[in-house]
């Protein structure tokens, strides 16, 4: 029997790497070949474009995401605003990792990819609108648990989640812009202290209570 190919995993890691760390316009097909260790004619087969690569690595970044980022910050072991807290404070180590890993903030891989591609490629555009639902459906849902237990008063969730989700990617924006993550733990750090009259202590508070 012969040996099985990770030629397919390989790139796939390779497009994680280099679409966050540099952008997608910047990286060639045969670069992405050279970093993943494979012959161009391995990437045809697997991938008739680079956009579908693209696409395959979104779905890898967000299952990767969900597991160290999300299922983490939002289990149930705490409530519903500790989990808020808690997501942003994963953010902002992760943010640290990679300063010290590439020298520079890499900003969201997700937001990244929406700002360079969505304008133009609609398949790409389709599958961050599937991320982002999921994001903000988590959002929603956690903002609901909070309402129900009495943590906030009764809102609309859905708009709040919206706009925690744009207040957090404005952050990776400003976060790059500024060069340091500590940009990022400052504007959690304000949020915090903004909800403190409120009895809550996350970032969303710098919209729910000043709406």
């Amino acid at each position: 029997m012969g040996r099985t190919s990770d030629a397919k995993e390989r790139l796939i890691r390779a497009a994680m790497d280099l679409f966050y760390t540099r952008t997608y316009a910047n990286v060639g097909v045969q670069e992405l070949c050279n970093h993943a260790r494979v012959k161009k004619g391995s990437f045809y087969h697997f991938f008739d474009t680079k956009q579908d690569l693209a696409l395959a690595a979104l779905d890898r970044w967000w299952a990767y995401a969900k597991e160290t980022t999300w299922d983490v910050a939002f289990a149930p072991d705490v409530p519903p605003l500790k989990r808020i807290s808690r997501f942003f404070e994963l953010v902002y180590a992760q943010n640290c990792d990679m300063v010290e890993q590439h020298g520079h903030l890499c900003g969201c891989p997700f937001g990244n990819l929406a700002v360079e591609l969505c304008a133009q490629e609609a398949a790409v555009r389709e599958k961050m609108g599937q991320i982002y639902d999921d994001i903000v459906r988590r959002m929603q849902h956690t903002l609901d648990e909070a309402v129900s237990a009495g943590e906030l008063a009764p809102m609309d969730t859905r708009e709040a989640a919206l706009a925690l989700w744009a207040y957090c990617e404005g952050h990776f924006d400003a976060g790059q812009s500024a060069a340091r993550p500590g940009f990022t733990q400052a504007a959690w750090s304000a949020g915090g202290a903004v909800s403190s009259g409120f009895g809550a202590s996350s970032g969303i508070d710098c919209w729910i209570f000043c709406h």
